[in-house]
């Protein structure tokens, strides 16, 4: 990961400063900017590998500096991972849908940011897009139209099971804890029961009709996905 830019749009100095200094304990190069024209600006001049966007900005708001870079010729590639202090459902989808390639949620854990930004990057070296659709044991779900699909048949899902089953396709056989998917679907922040992600679980399961098997459970830990 050495020499790639990160370019950090956030206008908390305070965690501006720790970011910077634990991805260049990483070995990547920090550029910053704490505004949304500003980091507009440097996006669009410095070509990061990466940006990590707040959404709530000065000047230029964090979906818009989001829309401009997806329509960019030079910037439309660049992977975008959207931090925010909002935690409702509706802001995560709009996000997607300007074209956000991930989302989180403060307060978030510093290292697993850094690794979500590793695995970004990686997938964009491996040459594979940034992923918006997946398709897994017959069902297609479409991050950017906040569709799913089994066959010509549309799932119709509340936000939160939505992002469950975005989160357990991405990655099959991978045993999630209750906590992983609370952090996952809701935000670390979000002050939830662990069991209510057991009833997003039962009530995903009941629309996934003869798919609902697929999700196990994993006693003692939480679910996953069959592989």
């Amino acid at each position: 990961m050495s020499n790639q830019t990160i370019l950090l749009i956030e206008d908390e100095k305070a965690l501006v400063d720790v970011l910077t200094y634990n991805l260049k304990r990483e070995g990547f190069e920090v550029l910053s900017a704490t505004d949304g024209q500003d980091g507009l600006r440097r996006a669009q001049t410095a070509l990061p590998d990466l940006v990590v966007l707040d959404l709530m900005l000065p000047v230029i708001e964090g979906l818009e500096v989001c829309r401009q870079l997806r329509n960019g010729p030079r910037t439309r590639e660049i992977p975008i991972l959207m931090l925010t202090a909002r935690s409702e459902e509706v802001d995560e989808i709009v996000g997607f849908q300007m074209g956000a390639d991930d989302y989180v949620a403060k307060p978030f854990k510093i290292k697993a940011l850094i690794q979500r930004i590793k695995a970004l990057l990686r997938r964009r070296q491996s040459g594979e897009p940034a992923a918006d659709s997946i398709s897994c044991h017959g069902i297609d779900i479409d991050r950017s139209h906040h569709r799913a699909m089994i066959g010509d048949e549309e799932l119709k899902l509340t936000p939160t099971e939505f992002r469950l089953l975005w989160v357990f396709l991405r990655q099959p056989g991978r045993a999630f804890s209750r906590q992983e998917l609370m952090e996952a679907c809701m935000g670390d922040n979000s002050l939830v029961l662990e069991r209510t992600i057991d009833v997003h679980v039962k009530s995903l399961r009941q629309k996934l009709g003869d798919l609902a098997e697929l999700l196990e459970t994993v006693r003692g830990i939480g679910y996953r996905l069959r592989d």
